[in-house]
Formats: C-alpha cells, sequence, structure tokens
C-alpha cells in the first residue's frame, strides 16, 4: 500500500466499525456521571423530570425528547451520537437473566414471587379483572426514617386497565 493510499484505507476500515450502541451509551453515563460527581437528582432537576423518570431513561429504559437529551448530554459530557440514541424508542428490559442476580434487584424478584397472587388478589378485588399499567405510571422511591434503621419507602402508582369483553 503506498502513503496515498493510507486515508482511503483508514476510511474504509472505520465504515465496518461496530456502530454506538444504547448498552455503550448507558456505560457511557454511569461513567460520565461517576467522574463528574453528579447525582441522580441533579441531572432529573437540570431535565425538568422526576429523579426516577430521569434515572430510568439515562439507564436504557425511556425514550428522551431532544432537549432533554441535549441537557443531559451538555451535563454528562455525550457525544452526538449518545445524544441521538437517547432519543430513540429503547427496548425495554434491561436484566440479563430472568433471575437477576444483583442482590437488591433480586429482592424486587423475590417480593414479587412472594407477594405477587395477594397483590395480584387484592387489586382484583378492589377493582375488577384487569392489570396495573406501568405506562401511564408514577414512581416514587425516598427515605424513611425509623429508630431500627431507616426504611426505603417506594410508592407505585399505575393506571387501572380493566379487560374488556368482546
Amino acid at each position: 500500500m503506498k502513503k496515498s493510499d493510507a486515508p482511503e484505507a483508514l476510511l474504509a476500515a472505520a465504515s465496518y466499525a461496530k456502530p454506538m450502541s444504547r448498552s455503550d451509551v448507558t456505560e457511557m453515563i454511569v461513567m460520565a456521571r461517576i467522574k463528574k460527581g453528579i447525582s441522580w437528582v441533579k441531572l432529573a432537576k437540570a431535565i425538568g423530570q422526576s429523579k426516577e423518570w430521569t434515572t430510568a431513561a439515562l439507564l436504557g429504559q425511556m425514550q428522551m425528547t431532544r432537549e432533554q437529551a441535549e441537557k443531559a448530554g451538555k451535563l454528562l459530557g455525550l457525544p452526538a451520537d449518545a445524544v441521538l440514541l437517547l432519543q430513540q424508542v429503547p427496548y425495554k428490559g434491561s436484566l440479563p437473566t430472568a433471575v437477576p442476580t444483583d442482590p437488591l434487584i433480586y429482592r424486587w424478584y423475590e417480593i414479587v414471587n412472594v407477594y405477587g397472587t395477594t397483590i395480584k388478589e387484592l387489586i382484583h378485588e378492589e377493582f375488577g379483572d384487569g392489570i396495573m399499567s406501568a405506562i401511564d405510571f408514577k414512581m416514587d422511591i425516598s427515605r424513611e426514617p425509623d429508630p431500627k434503621g431507616d426504611r426505603v419507602k417506594v410508592m407505585l402508582s399505575g393506571k387501572f386497565l380493566p379487560y374488556k369483553t368482546y
């Protein structure tokens, strides 16, 4: 290869490079947040959404508007491609295995395994045959002081969607 062919060869090789994925963006966000010492709460305030929604969006579970993505990109120093990917409809469900192995996430799995049928029965008794929406949904996570040790308070609120007959 002649020296003058080098730029074309580099361009050809670059065209085969793997494009940035949404999981790459998540990894960038996590690292940038750590390096810059920016909390999820600070990001949420800058973006103008709840800390719960903002965290879910930045971890790849929600679609951001252009304005939201640009604000996040500026705060975190993300490249333009990452800002574009934040605006795309995500593939939801980020757990790598059927049974989660992270202890905190596993406890949620355990809660559903132990109390899922109870939650289902009580919702059906109160509302009838239907489901709680995870789309028309709100979540709030807060600390609840307790003399025996602080507690994690999680509020989940979803619109009831009745099954229809046809």
